[in-house]
């Protein structure tokens, strides 16, 4: 679904990416781990084609980049730092904008918010506007809105950033049934554990590059913090 192979990406003299190489099959779950300033979240810009790649091949569901980043960007659904949604629209005309900015057709625009609201556990804050929502809520809502086009790849960049405990549970959920729906997820964060818990596959990025790769089903959490704890001294 993803293959990534001697990606570069530099910014003036500055290496972030250093000849990296990413295979990520259809269906995988990959918790990406790395210390601040690693290059995680520019790989994660450059596959939502928000970034060019210095050099090297990137190729998302057989779509190259960045020469067919439009038809990558209809494939993807992103979270990032920002919800990119407007707080003075309800939840639900909030999802009927982006359903319409994917061209779902207008037939079907009612019922595919509303299987969204109810898949994010927000059916019932459907008409508040969306400054009324605690943190929790607003992530839960940018998902929905990450995924109104129904796409193949899940793009989250610390996605439980700012979440209290009981959210974070509530996003746990959410995440395992977006993989169980057989989605491609691909997570940036520094909760190893969480990451573990969550995902079926561990990248480890070091300088730009991919020091660990590796199955959660073959390693403990513990064993993965000591990894950590190795690949990036």
């Amino acid at each position: 679904m993803i293959e990534i192979k001697q990606l570069i990406k530099t910014y003036g003299l500055q290496p972030v990416l250093r000849n990296l190489d990413l295979t990520v099959e259809r269906g995988q779950f990959v918790a990406l781990l790395g210390p601040n300033g690693s290059g995680k979240s520019t790989l994660l810009r450059i596959l939502a084609a928000l970034a060019k790649p210095t050099s090297g091949q990137v190729t998302v569901g057989g779509w190259q980049l960045p020469h067919e980043a439009f038809a990558v960007r209809h494939q993807l659904g992103v979270v990032s730092h920002l919800p990119l949604l407007y707080d003075t629209l309800s939840a639900e005309e909030n999802l009927r904008f982006f359903a319409k900015l994917y061209d779902i057709p207008e037939a079907q625009q009612e019922a595919r918010v509303k299987d969204v609201l109810e898949q994010v556990g927000l059916i019932y804050r459907a008409r508040d506007r969306v400054r009324t929502f605690s943190r929790g809520m607003l992530q839960r809502l940018t998902i929905g809105r990450a995924i109104i086009h129904d796409p193949a790849i899940l793009l989250f960049d610390e996605p439980f950033t700012g979440l209290d405990q009981q959210a974070g549970t509530i996003l746990d959920t959410l995440l395992k049934d977006q993989h169980a729906q057989g989605r491609t997820i691909l997570m940036t964060t520094h909760d190893i554990p969480r990451g573990h818990m969550l995902a079926s596959h561990i990248a480890i990025i070091r300088k730009g590059k991919i020091g660990y790769w590796g199955a959660t089903a073959d390693i403990s959490p513990t064993d993965v913090v000591n990894l950590y704890s190795e690949t990036v001294a």
